[in-house]
């Protein structure tokens, strides 16, 4: 009887360590699921929500559309001054390309094509598709000529 008793008890002992692997191991996932949310969460913060740069750009306004399959942005070009070449007898003309999310600056810009204007602008790292193709987003008009 000594004998079945050891027995029971060597697997009694087993079973209990086995467990505390099984709840260490199930901790250990928890715990890197949870890293892996805020790893997760942080890089698409950074990449399409943190403000990268800011600035004000100025030229002439060539448009300002509506435009998307699924999400309709409001996308434009801005032709900046001063036209440089590296080689001599060649034009190179310096667009940049932006995005509106506001829909009245949108409307407000759409009236000014063909001015000159100063638009103030912020640069992420990444385009979501309902903010606009680029990087590059217009949140003010800061002149008109």
């Amino acid at each position: 009887m000594n004998e079945m008793d050891s027995h029971v008890n060597q697997n009694e002992s087993s079973n209990q360590v086995s467990g505390k692997v099984r709840r260490s191991f199930r901790r250990f996932i928890r715990v890197a699921i949870v890293l892996l949310l805020l790893v997760g969460g942080a890089f698409f913060y950074v990449r399409y929500y943190f403000v990268f740069g800011s600035g004000v750009k100025a030229g002439t306004l060539n448009y300002v559309v509506k435009k998307g399959y699924v999400f309709k942005t409001y996308e434009g070009i801005l032709i900046m001054e001063g036209f440089r070449t590296e080689s001599r007898g060649t034009l190179q003309s310096n667009q940049f390309v932006f995005s509106v999310d506001n829909a009245n600056l949108a409307d407000s810009l759409m009236r000014l094509s063909g001015r000159h204007v100063e638009l103030k602008y912020n640069e992420y790292l990444g385009a979501l598709p309902w903010r606009g193709y680029s990087n590059f987003i217009v949140e003010e008009i800061l002149s008109v000529k």
